[in-house]
């Protein structure tokens, strides 16, 4: 359960061995499939910490306690990742993605998911004020993600193959979509 409204700070290097034990966490290992090694950890989020990498990683607070991790970036950043998702759906050209876990079991479950894609995708609007949609690919089998996605105001625009975050995934993945509304 979450206590407090959802806040989002970035990641610093001081928060990698929190993020490594959530990475271990049964539950998110299962869908993210990184490693978690501190040498890993700063490979694969250092170079956002540093904003070398255009993706933005997050933690998600609710009570000023951190509870999950989000990363958003504009599509267009990522090239082949543009291509790939171009091949299922239409790609809107100032569109957001975002990744997200819950990294406290203690927290996962009466809505803290949908809770933190709402409070993030809020926050889109107001730091990408020229994004025109919040557009996630979900591997089909990851149900509670994308029905949080669901719960969140996103709609379900196409399903098709792309290659999973889990190499023990087969390709099937949903794909949703948010479009800004007027005024936000």
């Amino acid at each position: 359960m979450l206590d407090g409204a959802v806040t989002f700070r970035p990641l610093t290097r001081a928060d990698l061995g929190l993020l490594a034990r959530w990475l271990a966490e049964p539950l998110v290992a299962r869908w993210w499939a990184h490693r978690t090694t501190p040498e890993a950890v700063e490979a694969d989020f250092g170079p956002c910490i540093d904003g070398t990498d255009p993706a933005e990683v997050l933690l998600a607070l609710a009570g000023g306690r951190p509870f999950g991790l989000v990363q958003r970036y504009r599509i267009a950043d990522f090239p082949e990742y543009v291509a790939e998702l171009s091949a299922v759906v239409d790609v809107p050209p100032r569109a957001l993605s975002i990744d997200y876990l819950i990294g406290e079991p203690d927290v996962r479950g009466g809505g803290a998911g949908t809770a933190m894609l709402r409070a993030l995708v809020a926050d889109c609007w107001t730091a990408y004020p020229d994004a025109d949609a919040v557009l996630v690919p979900v591997a089909a089998g990851n149900v509670a993600s994308w029905k949080a996605l669901e719960k969140a105001g996103f709609t379900r625009v196409a399903e098709g193959p792309l290659t999973p975050d889990n190499p023990v995934d087969p390709p099937d993945h949903v794909v949703s979509l948010l479009r800004r509304p007027p005024g936000a």
